[in-house]
């Protein structure tokens, strides 16, 4: 059901005080006054409003993210917007060739938002440039001359950015995980539970619900697991006072103690790790003395069962609670070896290790694959695809339109739905909303300025200057508050290159509601309420995902089936079809963070699913790379159990979201047993049995992470 007129209020009006950024206000409105002064001072401030443009733009891909990242990001921006400048002064006199320009640039920024919010953004910023220089046309050298000027524009904010803002982006959230595997560590012998770190754990988690980057993924897959490690400590604790009760279970007992010891020197040093952002020391030891331990456990079932051919003895009372914990020390295990290559991850050197591994694989098996989601996305099935013809329909209708009427300025239409235009409706909506509103204050505001002040050319400078730093302070609290600066300052902006601003501001006002009323009535007529869709997109996730599962999975029951012309195709289709599943439930979760009324909880939750379900396609990606690396070996019995066991599990998460009855989450199948049994098979020292054994740990604890997170998210819908 649509949400309340009250929370599409609460929207629009909402300021989230934790977004204010005065510090990266500041270098933005420096790197603009840079280029701005430079013209005044040469007498050429048309040159100053060149480098100005370039360096406002490349603002918009400023961050709060690691030097390396955010350079990588702004000098792409630099360099896009420069191509745009370049381009629509050069074939901004002919109507067709420029409007085909900006329909196809629609159509790209619409599909990008299926790789992530940060192409999409530099794609929208590029898109919109290349509508506004498209309405002053130069021949090429001229053309030239803007687009190195924006470039060195962009190239100065870049410099400022990269010069004054600390390395480490997560640290409030590493600090605070780190905080809570401490805890754990301190309360391994004790009951009571660590509720105050998870609180403000998931507390500081909270802005991650919006953040799709790999790195944010790993902190809530951290905070997934470190929940399920309370668990299970919980229940080896009492495990332990209950077989130091029996008859004949002080042995039992004494081993769980020291299972508890190696737990909490594990999370000591993970939480250790992440609280000063280093590597943790993996304390191989410890998890070699845990599966030591399990297997003790192990043996002790074993001599408890009947010789062959005896009638088998009267049944030890701790048979049962030695079965249990030796089930809980297995997943506890798990769950810490995951724990300990996250934390390892979230580190820069660690962070620089996962990007070699990526870089060691084949394009198409990469996790960012950038050009392989834009594949697996040209299809009507894509909902960023629906949306890039939308939008690229959407710009040419209004360029169209608003040039066929003859109107001044008419960019600002095409340029209004680009901005304005979002691939969910509950965005659309307030953002057109606000930019209208945004827009007429904006206006008033600049005009006041201009008859109070008369401004001369460093005072209109400075008024600009002033207007970036407000945009960029409060503009990521409130989309109407970065609307009213932005507009005050593009009028002063024009104005120093030239332009009547009276003639400005009566063109954008006309424009700009234009624009508006194309990009709300596009979304009118197809609306699209998220939370009505999540389920099925996760669904659809776990099916393509189980897909792909079973191709990898048939090449180790059936060597040499990887050398059929058929399984190539099969393999393939199974790849794309799993990247495309995961795109439109990232979109789909991005298009949720936007509507009213959404729990921030349930965004995280969301979130946590993708997070694990990510670890699993990564471990059956590595299957799959092993496949063409190692020598084929018969296939185990174990394996084909193991991997059944998998499907079914999968098979049933996807019908328990879709509504269907399914087993209780205890009557599923035991991954974790399923896993011993399989590294009990086989050689290890074979290399593609070893490379089963170390991913086919991954894949059950990631599994079993989905099943705790899938039940825990529809639970919450009830």
């Amino acid at each position: 059901m649509p949400a309340p007129r009250s929370s599409f209020w609460s929207t629009l009006t909402a300021f989230d005080r934790t977004r204010l950024a005065p510090t990266m206000a500041v270098r933005n409105a420096i790197g603009v006054a840079i280029p701005l002064a430079a013209g005044i001072a040469a007498g050429n401030p048309v040159a100053g409003v060149m480098g100005a443009t370039g360096a406002l733009d490349v603002a918009f891909s400023d961050g709060s993210d690691p030097y390396l990242h955010r350079g990588r990001r702004m000098l792409t921006a630099a360099l896009f917007v420069s191509l745009a400048v370049l381009a629509g002064r050069l074939y901004g006199r002919d109507h067709a060739i420029i409007i085909a320009l900006e329909a196809a640039g629609a159509f790209v920024v619409g599909l990008l938002v299926a790789v992530g919010q940060t192409p999409a953004d530099i794609g929208t910023i590029t898109l919109v440039t290349l509508i506004v220089f498209a309405a002053s046309p130069a021949p090429f050298g001229k053309a030239l001359s803007s687009a190195l000027l924006a470039l060195a524009g962009g190239g100065v904010q870049t410099t400022l950015s990269l010069a004054l803002w600390p390395v480490r982006r997560y640290a409030p959230e590493s600090r605070a995980v780190g905080a809570l595997y401490t805890e754990l560590a301190l309360r391994t012998e004790e009951d009571a539970p660590a509720t105050e770190p998870i609180l403000a754990a998931r507390a500081a988690l909270t802005g991650l619900a919006r953040d799709r980057s790999v790195e944010a993924e790993r902190y809530l897959a951290l905070f997934s697991q470190a929940e399920r490690i309370r668990l299970s400590l919980l229940m080896l604790r009492r495990l332990r006072i209950r077989l130091g009760r029996e008859s004949g279970g002080q042995p039992d007992a004494e081993l769980l103690c020291r299972a508890l010891q190696l737990a909490a020197t594990l999370l000591a040093s993970i939480g250790a790790a992440l609280t000063a952002g280093v590597k943790a020391d993996p304390h191989l030891e410890c998890l070699a003395e845990l599966s030591e331990l399990s297997a003790h456990l192990r043996e002790q079932d074993a001599s408890d069962a009947p010789a062959p051919g005896l009638s088998p003895p009267a049944p030890s009372s701790t048979v049962p609670f030695r079965h249990d914990a030796r089930w809980q020390l297995d997943a506890l295990a798990g769950q810490l070896r995951c724990a300990g290559e996250l934390a390892a991850h979230t580190t820069r050197a660690g962070q620089a290790d996962f990007d070699r591994q990526e870089a060691a694989q084949p394009w198409h098996l990469r996790l960012a694959g950038a050009f392989a989601a834009l594949r697996a996305n040209l299809s009507l099935g894509s909902a960023a695809f629906r949306h890039a013809v939308r939008l690229a329909a959407c710009v040419a209708i209004a360029d169209i339109l608003a040039r066929y009427l003859g109107w001044q300025r008419a960019y600002w239409a095409p340029m209004t739905v680009a901005i304005v235009l979002k691939p969910d409706y509950s965005a659309t909506h307030s953002r057109g909303v606000l930019r209208l509103a945004g827009t007429f204050a904006g206006l008033a505001l600049a005009t006041a300025l201009f008859h109070l002040l008369a401004p001369a050319q460093i005072w209109q400078a400075a008024l600009i200057t002033a207007f970036v730093f407000l945009m960029r302070w409060s503009g990521t609290a409130n989309y109407g508050l970065l609307v009213t600066p932005l507009t005050a300052l593009v009028v002063f902006l024009f104005a120093l290159g030239g332009t009547p601003p009276g003639d400005l501001m009566t063109a954008r006002a006309l424009n700009t509601v234009a624009g508006g009323i194309i990009a709300l009535a596009a979304y009118r007529l197809w609306p699209t309420w998220e939370r009505t869709q999540i389920s099925e997109s996760l669904a659809a996730l776990f099916d393509a995902y189980r897909d792909y599962f079973q191709a990898v999975r048939d090449v180790y029951l059936r060597p040499g089936l990887e050398r059929e012309p058929p399984f190539a195709a099969r393999l393939s289709r199974a790849r794309q079809a799993g990247r495309l599943a995961r795109s439109n439930l990232e979109a789909s979760v991005a298009r949720l963070t936007t509507e009213p009324g959404v729990e921030p909880a349930r965004l995280t939750a969301a979130q946590i699913i993708m997070a694990n379900s990510r670890r699993f396609i990564h471990a059956v990606m590595a299957l799959e790379a092993g496949i063409f690396r190692g020598r084929a070996v018969p296939a185990r019995h174990a394996f084909a159990d193991f991997a059944n066991g998998v499907d079914a599990t999968l098979y049933f998460l996807s019908a328990y979201l879709r509504g269907r009855a399914t087993p209780h989450p205890d009557d599923l199948p035991d991954l974790r047993e399923a896993h011993h049994t399989l590294l009990t098979s086989g050689d290890s020292n074979v290399d593609r049995y070893a490379l089963v054994n170390v991913e086919s740990d991954r894949v059950t604890n990631s599994v079993n992470s989905l099943v705790v997170d899938t039940f825990g998210w529809l639970d919450s819908t009830m």
